[in-house]
């Protein structure tokens, strides 16, 4: 068979009109923003005029990630196509790729093989410019808190406790810290300051939680930006600024809808990173494909720890929302690694070391089974590699805390890879109720939130707070916001907060170096070991492979 890339399948897509995709997903014309052929964005209030009832939501997470790769949002395209093909009316919902991946180490974020969005050159490239705008409200909030201190600083905002950062959507390690406002009094006040990725702004995650345009104006307005002399806090509304920043966000705020190769409605919309941020797409979108189709496909970013962490404890908390099914995405490959095998090593059925390994899927399973109380299905994307003592193994292991496991193969073969697994998210959906309970309670403090995941989802034994992180705490306490739910920052790449700790790692503590507010989205950001919430490129950049030719038609994207 002859290979194609992932961008060679989309472009031989024939695609449908994005006008036909709408009448699929039943908007009416009238609620429909075309951007060319293939986009539109979807006016919002289709959510509150539609008399449809809300379809099931399923949620696809994944077991720790691996440079192996486990496929979850492949797996969630391809299982919303096998939906549709065995007759059930389908939506899905995803995030918007950041251009820092796209052009570093991890590709696009579109799926992959005959399981993809589509266009994916313009999903993945600008899109409608829902980024863009994001940094623009971004930086003017920058703009004009230091303009307020060149012009008199009534406020009395400290410029040693300034919190907001600038923002660009890239890569870019060189912004990381940086000293501005340099070149004498005319040019600003000198200070240390620095860039975070746009993905990372509170403003990203304040679009994705926002109900309405008016919900989005008072969650701006709430956006801490710095403190005073004497300690109080300063926010945008103080500034002024949330007007004119939700005048950069009202066409932002509304979901964008595309296609699946095989024409199923996908409603994109907001892309906060899950290391760095909540990992989910926007609550409007999911509102809205909810509205759209009886059952809505939607994913949450990294492993389970993670994004399915975020989305439970923080999404569905904030709108309201009660998966009925979880498809939790593993390979063969990726817990072959757990196990320790070199990726060069993965090729060789290795029982021994998938039984090292396979400890990480099972702890994910018993989290979404015994803390959240959620019925699931281990998706395998199945390898040719893959021996059949291997995916047996898996199943057997599965089955022994009452969960089936179900092959994928909808890289290779799209929807009708995917049909198996639907048939089991629908016997899941119509069979097994789930008893959805959170993780924490908000009554507790902030250090119980943070230990009750690191003991109840990370595994581990509890927390180690630094005195810088302590005095924050009190701090945020005192200001009132203890009673916020947590969004921890994390290294993706283990339970612990060390990315070395591969498997379900054991006896560990996860130290909170940094605590701080974002009292526009309405959660405690909490950063433990080496996150970054600025990226860096890699010694070969993706975006050394990537051009266009003289048509338009690019190559090299992934």
């Amino acid at each position: 068979m002859e290979y194609k890339s992932d961008i060679e399948i989309a472009q031989s897509c024939v695609m449908q009109h994005i006008t036909k995709i709408a009448e699929r997903a039943h908007v009416d014309e009238k609620y429909l923003e075309t951007y060319g052929r293939y986009k539109a964005k979807i006016d919002p209030a289709l959510i509150s005029e539609t008399d449809k009832k809300d379809g099931k939501l399923i949620l696809v997470t994944a077991i720790t990630p691996t440079p192996a790769g486990e496929g979850k949002t492949t797996t969630t395209i391809g299982l919303a196509d096998g939906l549709s093909r065995i007759g059930k009316d389908v939506t899905v919902a995803l995030r918007e790729p950041s251009l820092g991946p796209v052009f570093g180490v991890k590709g696009g974020a579109a799926g992959g093989g005959y399981a993809q969005v589509v266009p994916m050159e313009d999903i993945n490239l600008h899109f409608t410019g829902d980024f863009h705008a994001i940094g623009a409200a971004n930086n003017l909030l920058a703009a004009m808190l230091d303009n307020h201190i060149q012009q008199g600083n009534v406020l009395g905002i400290d410029p040693r406790r300034i919190t907001w950062k600038r923002c660009v959507d890239m890569n870019d390690r060189q912004l990381r810290f940086i000293v501005d406002g340099m070149g004498g009094k005319a040019n600003g006040t000198p200070r240390e300051d620095g860039f975070d990725i746009t993905v990372a702004s509170e403003i990203m995650a304040v679009l994705c939680l926002s109900s309405s345009i008016t919900d989005l104006k008072e969650r701006l307005s709430r956006i801490i930006v710095g403190y005073t002399y004497d300690n109080k806090p300063v926010t945008a509304g103080d500034l002024k600024a949330a007007g004119a920043m939700t005048a950069l966000l009202k066409d932002a705020i509304k979901p964008n809808l595309v296609q699946t190769l095989e024409g199923t409605p996908a409603f994109v919309h907001g892309g906060p990173f899950a290391n760095i941020a909540h990992g989910c797409n926007s609550v409007m979108a999911t509102k809205l494909a909810l509205k759209m189709g009886d059952y809505t496909v939607t994913e949450a970013g990294f492993g389970a720890d993670l994004g399915a962490e975020k989305f439970l404890d923080i999404k569905c908390r904030m709108a309201g929302l009660t998966p009925d099914a979880v498809v939790i995405v593993a390979t063969v490959r990726a817990l072959k690694m757990h196990g320790g095998l070199l990726k060069t090593e993965l090729a060789t059925e290795n029982i021994e070391a998938l039984e090292k390994g396979i400890p990480n899927l099972l702890r994910h399973v018993s989290n979404i089974k015994n803390v959240y109380k959620l019925p699931c299905v281990v998706a395998v994307n199945r390898f040719p590699t893959d021996t059949d003592a291997e995916i047996d193994f898996v199943i057997k292991k599965c089955r022994e805390l009452s969960v089936n496991t179900v092959l994928s193969t909808v890289w290779a073969e799209g929807g009708k890879g995917g049909e198996e697994l639907a048939k089991e998210v629908v016997r899941l959906c119509e069979e097994e109720k789930g008893d959805f309970t959170f993780s924490y309670e908000l009554s507790g403090s902030i250090e119980d939130k943070i230990e009750a995941i690191v003991k109840k989802v990370y595994g581990g034994d509890g927390i180690s707070v630094l005195p810088a992180a302590k005095k924050q705490i009190a701090e945020l306490t005192e200001l009132g916001f203890a009673n916020l739910p947590v969004c921890i920052a994390k290294t993706q790449y283990s339970f612990s907060d060390d990315p070395t700790k591969l498997g379900a790692p054991e006896n560990f503590t996860v130290t909170v170096k940094n605590v701080k507010v974002s009292a526009g989205a309405g959660f405690i950001v909490v950063l433990t070991g080496d996150i970054l919430t600025m990226p860096g490129l890699p010694k070969v950049p993706a975006a050394e492979k990537i051009d266009v030719d003289e048509s338009g038609k690019i190559t090299g994207l992934f």
